[in-house]
Parts: C-alpha cells; sequence; structure tokens
C-alpha cells in the first residue's frame, strides 16, 4: 500500500511537466509520480527514461496513466498547453489554451478528485482562474504556479549584485506572472535589513542600487530564455517541486502562488499572486503585506488587466 499523501499526477509531459516529473523524482516527496499525455509515444518515452534512473533515488513509482488517476491523487499538477513561441506574450495564449483547458478540466471533475490543483500553463494566472470557474472547486484547491518562478529570480538578482547567498535575501514579486507583475521594494531585505540599511554597510560602493535594471531582467528572463533555447523548464519543474512539497508535508509556507482573490486589496473574481499560506489543503489565507502606494496600484493595474482578458473568455 502506498503512503497516504504521496500521489502526484501530472497532466501534460512535455519539457515543463516531465522535467518537474524527474525533479520531484529525486527530491522524493511523492511515493507516486503518474503522467498523463496525449501524445502517447513521448509519455511512453519519457516513463521509460524516468524509470531507468529509478535505482539512483529513493524507491519511487513512476508510471503512465489516464484520468481515471485523478481520483486518488493528493494533487493533480497542470502542465499541458500549447507552448509560448518566441515573441509571444504569456496572454496571446489565452484563446488556444483555454480551449485545452475545458477538455481536461471535464475528465478530471469525471473523477471525482478531492485533489489540490496546481497551474503551470501559462498565461498562469488566468488559466488558474479558468480552472476555477470550469471546476466549480473552492478556491482554496485551485492554484496557480503565479510568482514564485519569479520571486525566486528577484531573489537571485538582488543575490548575484550584492554577493550574498540567494536563500538571505527576501523579496517578493506580486500580481501577475507577466509584464504587470509588481516587485515589492519596500519590503525586500537581506538578513532582515531594509536595503537602505544594507547598502551603507554593505562595504561593495558600488552606487545607487540598480532597481529598474533587476526588474526589467526578471521581466523578461523568460523571453530571453525562450530566444536562447526554445522553452522554460528547470527552474518551474524546481518552483512547482516546492510548491508541491508545501502542499504534501502540510508545511505552511509562505508561498506567492496565484488564487482567486476575495476583497484583498479592494479586488475581487480574479487570480492574482499574493504572498499565500500553502498547506495540505492548498491556500489556507493570503498574508496582509503592507504596499506602498505605487505597489499597490501595480497591484491594482495588473488585476484590471487580466479582468479585462477574463472578460473575454467564454466559460
Amino acid at each position: 500500500m502506498r503512503e497516504r499523501g504521496s500521489r502526484v499526477v501530472i497532466i501534460g509531459a512535455g519539457l515543463v511537466g516531465s522535467t518537474f516529473a524527474y525533479a520531484l523524482m529525486i527530491n522524493g516527496i511523492a511515493s507516486e509520480i503518474i503522467l498523463i499525455d496525449r501524445n502517447e509515444e513521448r509519455l511512453e518515452g519519457e516513463v521509460m527514461d524516468l524509470n531507468h534512473g529509478i535505482s539512483f533515488v529513493r524507491p519511487t513509482l513512476v508510471r503512465a496513466g489516464d484520468y481515471e488517476d485523478c481520483k486518488d491523487a493528493d494533487i493533480i499538477v497542470i502542465c499541458a498547453g500549447a507552448n509560448q513561441k518566441p515573441g509571444e506574450t504569456r496572454i496571446d495564449l489565452l484563446g488556444r489554451n483555454t480551449e485545452i483547458f475545458r477538455s481536461i478540466i471535464d475528465r478530471i471533475k469525471a473523477s471525482g478528485t478531492e485533489a489540490i490543483i496546481l497551474v503551470a500553463t501559462n498565461p498562469v494566472d488566468i488559466m488558474t482562474y479558468v480552472t476555477y470557474k470550469l471546476s466549480g472547486y473552492e478556491p482554496s484547491r485551485v492554484i496557480g504556479s503565479g510568482t514564485v518562478l519569479d520571486s525566486a529570480r528577484f531573489r537571485y538578482l538582488i543575490s548575484s549584485h550584492c554577493r550574498v547567498d540567494p536563500s538571505n535575501v527576501h523579496a517578493y514579486i506580486i500580481g501577475e506572472h507577466g509584464d504587470t507583475e509588481v516587485p515589492v521594494w519596500s519590503m525586500a531585505n537581506i538578513a532582515g535589513l531594509r536595503f537602505s540599511e544594507y547598502c551603507p554597510v554593505c562595504g561593495k560602493n558600488c552606487g545607487p542600487f540598480p532597481k529598474d535594471d533587476i526588474v526589467n531582467e526578471v521581466k523578461n528572463a523568460a523571453y530571453r530564455i525562450i530566444k536562447g533555447k526554445g522553452a522554460t523548464y528547470y527552474a518551474i519543474g524546481l518552483a512547482l517541486v516546492h510548491i508541491v512539497e508545501s502542499i504534501l508535508r502540510d508545511e505552511y509556507s509562505v508561498l506567492t502562488v496565484s488564487s482567486l482573490l476575495n476583497g484583498e486589496y479592494g479586488l475581487h473574481d480574479v487570480c492574482l499572486s499574493l504572498p499565500s499560506i500553502v498547506a495540505r489543503r492548498g491556500v489556507i489565507k493570503k498574508v496582509p503585506v503592507e504596499l506602498s502606494p505605487d505597489e499597490e496600484a501595480g497591484l491594482l493595474h495588473s488585476a484590471n488587466v487580466l479582468k479585462e482578458f477574463q472578460r473575454q473568455l467564454k466559460i
């Protein structure tokens, strides 16, 4: 018998789904990893390749499956969808991926699952909203990967500039996972010191902190990676493992996942990323972060942009 709380179903065995499965297998948190994909030949190849490495990791069952396997899943991670092309924004993907999701969500619902649904497909905030609307599930059960990766990029770039370990940098990107995302500089700190306190004692004497350069690099990171290698998958695969681990282990981690807003900052009926407590039941609550006026205005703009696209959806 499998250990309770360890079955993860991955829908979509493309670059993101298979990389996530690989990272999850290495992590060892899931006792059973089930991949679903309509391309049976690719699915078979990915499962074979993963299983050939099983002897190097903790015991894990990796297999191909179908939507009936969703019934007993603890988490269902949706990675399926059309690929983002060079020069194409995440919003451009909206129409194509909404139609793909109609079929996926119907089949997930038919399984009778009580799993947490984690969405990784772009544009992730809108696809999280689409999943919530089509599924009818409780908002806490429907989560998008949101700006977990953006926040990691943000921390990495700050740490690289300041030459400190990224784990000692605490900074969030909130709002849309995309062009209107909002860096929360007002709370960013290194080892508890805000930049106004840290920079004078840093000793690098590098001049004004390059905030604009760092933010632009975060926003353009995906476009640069896609131009260079066709897709992003390593970092998002690890980000998904981090989210899944928090859920399966009931860690109550604070993560900038995307979920439905219900009055936070005066916003309703839109999925955006805010620092949220994530545990076994999904999103437990949003952390009430005090934003600067500019940051709050940026969050409102981000929500309005996504709501405009949501109005075009026929769901």
